[in-house]
């Protein structure tokens, strides 16, 4: 619910429609009449740590640097905040910091600096000024800033361009070093060496496939066999990987030439599990090639068939998505810990790695979770997942005795186009949901933009007001409903008008 749809507008030239986040003043992601633009998380490498080795002199602080012993340069800053009394204070931090950036923490006997973009009115700027682009040129040029750290951005316009940027503030480095990790900041050869040019980072524009996707996944899968190639570039370009939400996209957009408004929101909305088809043939064959006496054969004997059985695709009533979701978390709590301290892919270490005596133990754990839990370990999905609104806290509880409406469409985690990051919470035993779809949106570009939306639950975070729980139900069935963007439309529809503070 942090994230508000909204349309703005000025006598200067600015109509710009989309989603905002809570104190923005520029449409993060969403289009205007020649353009559209949205963003995802991106696994650039962009923030890094050195390693300072610290000589004490005199009583003064050096960092060794090649064969020099620099100062390091010392600092006291004020912070200013409102005490619990009401009245105003300040307290002062003593700040550390080399040439590289401020000490942030210890570790191995030496000192860390990080050292991380500081470009904020440029990154104010570039965010803002995207909004009144008006084809992929100038889109470009605004990006020349190169104040976008963090996000991935897949752009479309009127003339038919379609692209996709990797964020254009991206260090020049020495690939021979690790940056997930601190390097040694007395080495001159881990130092930035510049920015990155945008040619030189990953990007496409209208590949000959048709078609563009990101799924907070690298970029290497973007557009088929037309993406960027993985071997062209550093590897700190990318540290997310591949994911299964990017194997569904592929699966749906790929020899697709005929896609309509609907029939691309009906894509977005394709059930399939990728994620799952990969992981529980490895489970079925684990419980297949138990001895015949073995008492594990009886007591998930049902869990199995229903699996087996299953397409691999969510629905409300779907049986196998509830088992295959709890299986797949209680395997991941286990895997995933492991996977990251290999540095390897959570999916391919629990397919491969985790053992045949896991997988069929993560089985039993979900099956006695859903029957201590709901009585039965047949409980469809929708009775478990669940999409709830008490009122307009940040901080949002839950209720298993309050109202709440099904949501078939699971995590991202397990390839869902559609996401719906839900898990229990304190005192509930149902999955309620705060992350995944926020603001969905569907545009036609042409002589006049044509689009669909939903927003997560409605655009009040007033309780008592019409429009808090509004689209709710078209918001857990991925239904999409009509924008209203030209004044005409809108004038149609206003019921009053009002200043911001009224």
């Amino acid at each position: 619910f942090f994230r508000s749809e909204l349309q703005a507008t000025s006598d200067e030239g600015l109509n710009a429609y989309g989603a905002v986040t809570w104190g923005q003043f520029f449409i993060y992601q969403g289009f205007n009449e020649h353009a559209g633009w949205m963003h995802t998380s991106s696994g650039v490498d962009v923030v890094d740590e050195f390693a300072e080795t610290i000589v004490e002199k005199d009583g003064k602080l050096f960092y060794r640097y090649g064969a020099e012993e620099r100062p390091v340069t010392v600092s006291t800053i004020a912070v200013p905040y409102r005490a619990a009394s009401g009245e105003m204070t300040s307290k002062s931090f003593t700040v550390y910091r080399t040439h590289h950036g401020p000490i942030v923490r210890k570790a191995d006997g030496k000192w860390i600096a990080i050292a991380l973009m500081q470009k904020p009115v440029e990154a104010l700027s570039q965010s803002f000024l995207r909004t009144k682009t008006k084809d992929y040129a100038s889109f470009l040029k605004v990006a020349e800033l190169r104040a976008n750290s963090s996000n991935n951005t897949i752009f479309a316009d009127t003339k038919g361009q379609i692209a996709y940027l990797h964020p254009q503030f991206i260090p020049r480095r020495d690939d021979r070093f690790d940056y997930t990790k601190p390097v040694d900041g007395s080495d001159p050869a881990t130092d930035w060496q510049g920015l990155h040019a945008l040619s030189e980072a990953p990007h496409l524009l209208t590949p000959a496939n048709g078609w563009i996707f990101n799924t907070n996944d690298w970029p290497y899968s973007a557009a088929g066999e037309h993406s960027p190639k993985r071997q062209d570039y550093p590897r700190y370009m990318d540290s997310a990987g591949p994911n299964p939400r990017g194997t569904h996209a592929t699966l749906v957009l790929k020899d697709r030439k005929d896609f309509t408004l609907p029939a691309l929101v009906s894509a977005a909305y394709d059930p399939y599990l990728p994620a799952f088809a990969q992981l529980l043939p490895t489970l079925t064959a684990a419980y297949d090639a138990l001895p015949a006496a073995d008492p594990r054969r009886a007591k998930l004997a049902g869990p199995i068939e229903a699996l087996r059985s299953w397409d691999y695709k969510w629905s409300e009533t779907s049986v196998p998505t509830t088992l295959a979701v709890f299986w797949g978390e209680a395997l991941w709590a286990d895997a995933g810990p492991k996977a990251k301290r290999a540095s390897v892919s959570v999916y391919d270490y629990m397919t491969t790695s985790s053992s045949p005596d896991q997988k069929l133990a993560a089985l039993a754990e979900a099956s006695d979770r859903l029957t201590a839990d709901f009585g039965d370990w047949r409980t469809p999905w929708g009775q478990i997942n669940r999409y709830q609104r008490i009122n307009g806290d940040i901080v949002q509880t839950f209720d298993d005795a309050k109202p709440s409406l099904p949501v078939a469409f699971t995590s991202a985690q397990w390839g869902s186009l559609a996401s719906f990051g839900a898990k229990r919470y304190e005192g509930t035993k149902r999955y309620y949901g705060t992350s995944g779809n926020s603001f969905v949106a569907a545009v036609e570009f042409g002589p006049r933009i044509k689009a669909v939306a939903v927003s997560a639950g409605g655009e009040s975070g007033d309780p008592a007001s019409p429009h808090f729980a509004d689209q709710a139900l078209l918001y857990t069935q991925g239904k999409l409903r009509e924008v209203f963007f030209y004044p005409e439309d809108v004038a149609r529809h206003t019921k009053r008008t009002y200043r911001p503070g009224q």
